[in-house]
């Protein structure tokens, strides 16, 4: 028997399709666990709906919230924005039983090799810019000449922050402060839904759209905090890769415009990550 460690992301059942795929995660084992990494859905009701589901089948699901689901959709009955909004989604996610980056970091329990899993909140700071710029201010006029621009622009409010960066920088500070506490002895699983490094928006059709994707801060965070394994999304572009010796799960399953093709009617987001053996019971 073994106990394994799933993770997925921007699983976005607001799509029908998706919530298909999503109700078709299950666990091998009733002590498997789930990392959860963002873009779950946009509206209240949604996001907490699907990760109520998850963690009815898995022994633990810790979620790591997207842009999508700090979004203050017109449609969303739940009107609270920026950080009030997140504070509401960690309020309901205790009441699932659900992990989120305000609680203990679970230790992963392999008795020979134990992990720190710490879900990460940090947003962007526009600091992956667009190509051939050097401020802020000329990425986002670069990105707006060229009609690339992200939702959050509209809809990602930072209350009671001046700005998305202003609340990045104060996300990164006590989250730094979090993963410098941590025993120096053991290493980490970093599940964040943007990637800590800007390595993999190399990928990106449009460039530009780099900006929304992260922060220069967090660019050694998988080398200082001794990470085995980084677990992102928001990219859209599920892969495997390595920087520093330290492997990076891109895990998402996207919209169905990009999944279908590339896997069929029946994709299979979800990742093991890590496997454990279990004595039998």
């Amino acid at each position: 028997m073994r106990r394994t460690l799933y993770a997925v992301s921007d699983l976005h059942v607001s799509y029908r399709e998706n919530r298909q795929v999503a109700d078709t995660l299950r666990p091998e084992s009733d002590d498997d666990w789930l990392l959860v990494a963002g873009d779950v859905a946009e509206k209240f009701d949604e996001v907490t709906g699907a990760l109520a589901r998850l963690s009815e089948r898995f022994a633990k699901v810790i979620w790591a919230p997207g842009n999508h689901e700090l979004w203050a959709h017109p449609q969303d009955p739940v009107q609270f924005r920026g950080e009030r909004r997140y504070r509401e989604l960690v309020r309901a996610c205790r009441e699932l039983g659900v992990l989120t980056p305000e609680d203990e970091y679970a230790v992963w329990p392999d008795p020979d090799d134990p992990l720190v899993i710490a879900p990460l909140f940090l947003l962007y700071d526009y600091t992956f810019r667009a190509p051939g710029t050097r401020t802020k201010d000329e990425s986002l006029r670069y990105a707006y000449d060229t009609g690339v621009v992200c939702t959050d622009e509209m809809l990602l409010h930072p209350d009671p922050y001046p700005s998305r960066e202003a609340w990045c920088q104060a996300r990164v500070t006590e989250t730094e402060r979090r993963l410098a506490a941590v025993d120096p002895a053991l290493r980490t699983v970093l599940v964040s839904h943007w990637p800590l490094v800007r390595q993999p928006t190399d990928m990106l059709r449009y460039p530009e759209f780099a900006q929304w994707c992260g922060t220069e801060l967090t660019a050694d965070w998988h080398v200082r905090f001794r990470a085995e394994l980084a677990v992102y999304g928001h990219l859209h572009i599920p892969r495997t890769t390595h920087y520093d010796g330290v492997r990076f799960e891109e895990v998402s399953l996207g919209y169905p415009r990009e999944w279908r093709p590339r896997r069929g009617d029946q994709p299979a987001p979800m990742r093991a990550v890590r496997h454990t053996p279990v004595a039998a019971r």
